[in-house]
């Protein structure tokens, strides 16, 4: 395999942790990760392997945005102008390189290539890492916020063939040398944080004051929007991200791949992964449940 040139990125959006590996900061300073970027030569396209332990999620204001499963795909519902940052885990005790591209653009130099050709982010063993932006020099990013297609940073560029699509294509390291730690505490599995969200709602008789708002307000945004104003990425607010060459052979065969298709909550109505929520009592839904008998000896007077 050849060697190939790769970035290190310190970003000021992004952190990264990699069991007993620790990176110390000025006090003034943000603390950091140690980020790597790929550039590799071409080479024939290879199946993909599906491995569930890579985890990739969209996460706005730090937190973790539900994913919906349908159609053989994932979804998650965009917020209308929020920033929002990839998180990405390396469940494995060796270093691997993750090619991320969003709306089909590669996230570092807005390139449409294969996953193979693309430029890619490094992730340390049993690592974490936030990317938040487009890599825009060796020393500054752009943020990604959800927008409109027209707004789109792709749209810009003349590339909307793939807008609501961010993908991430995995490569392990050849001959890694393994870390000899235990790998951290693996955060609770989402079906489990899912239960305990739909619990809390069941033992709400009635939703809060702040949900029935955030219900209306998305009510009120499917007759606001046309049909085409559905979800995409902007290219927002500059800020500071150093990135490093260095140097790492990968196998040329993807240890997995990771997708995820983001929408407004309109799109996700008329697409059936949500159901549609209604700011007051629906007459049809009732009608829907009717039923023709119950347990009654006589009619009961009006």
């Amino acid at each position: 395999m050849r060697k190939t040139a790769i970035k290190i990125c310190c970003a000021v959006l992004s952190i990264i942790a990699a069991g007993a590996f620790l990176f110390s900061m000025a006090p003034s300073e943000a603390a950091v990760p140690d980020y790597r970027i790929t550039l590799l030569p071409s080479q024939q396209h290879r199946p993909i392997v599906v491995d569930s332990r890579f985890e990739v999620d969209v996460l706005v204001n730090g937190r973790s945005l539900e994913e919906y499963h349908s159609r053989g795909k994932s979804y998650v519902e965009a917020i209308a102008g929020a920033e929002y940052e990839v998180r990405i885990r390396n469940p494995l005790p060796f270093r691997i390189a993750v090619a991320l591209s969003v709306d089909g653009l590669n996230s570092i130099d807005a390139r449409r290539t294969s996953a193979w050709n693309a430029s890619k982010w490094v992730i340390e063993p049993y690592g974490t890492i936030h990317i938040g932006g487009w890599q825009m020099s060796s020393e500054r990013a752009r943020r990604f916020y959800f927008t409109t297609e027209r707004d789109s940073y792709a749209a810009k560029l003349g590339q909307t063939s793939n807008l609501g699509l961010i993908s991430a294509v995995f490569f392990r390291e050849i001959r890694p040398i393994p870390i000899p730690i235990a790998p951290p505490p693996r955060p609770r599995p989402r079906y489990e944080e899912d239960d305990a969200r739909s619990q809390k709602r069941w033992e709400a008789p009635t939703a809060s004051a702040e949900a029935q708002g955030a219900a209306k307000q998305r009510s009120d945004s499917i007759a606001r929007m046309p049909d085409d104003e559905y979800a995409a990425t902007g290219i927002g607010r500059s800020v500071r991200n150093d990135v490093r060459w260095v140097n790492m052979d990968l196998d040329s065969r993807p240890a997995a791949e990771v997708t995820l298709r983001y929408e407004y909550y309109p799109a996700l109505v008329r697409l059936g992964i949500l159901p549609r929520q209604y700011d007051r009592p629906d007459s049809l839904r009732r009608r829907e449940g009717a039923t023709g008998f119950e347990d009654r000896r006589f009619s009961p007077e009006p």
